[in-house]
């Protein structure tokens, strides 16, 4: 498994699962969504009320969708088996509510 912070734009579908994204100028196509959370900020690491920011914890106030999907690259490659592509991998994609935006957090393949 490998970490990125690298942003993406991601197309979704009709039921509002991504399909597709853009990283690093290549086109991935989801083939599955393995998994789809939410998660919220690191409420381990709260601020205390003298601390600048006061007791308000904004980071807990952040949520984040993340999205597992296996996707292959290119739009061919949606007729190719997982087997015989190298271009195929598991990847975590995340929407911050907060940010807007998406991020591609990890890669597993």
């Amino acid at each position: 498994m490998r970490r990125y912070d690298d942003p993406v734009e991601v197309r979704k579908g009709a039921d509002e699962d991504p399909e597709q994204f853009l990283w690093r100028g290549r086109l991935w196509q989801v083939r599955e969504v393995v998994a789809h959370w939410v998660e919220t900020g690191a409420w381990w690491t709260r601020r205390t009320a003298d601390q600048p920011g006061g007791g308000v914890d904004t980071d807990l106030l952040r949520e984040r969708e993340v999205w597992r999907v296996a996707a292959a690259r290119g739009r061919v490659a949606a007729l190719h088996s997982p087997e015989h592509d190298p271009g195929y991998g598991v990847f975590d994609l995340v929407f911050s509510w907060s940010e807007g935006s998406w991020q591609l957090v990890r890669a597993m393949d």
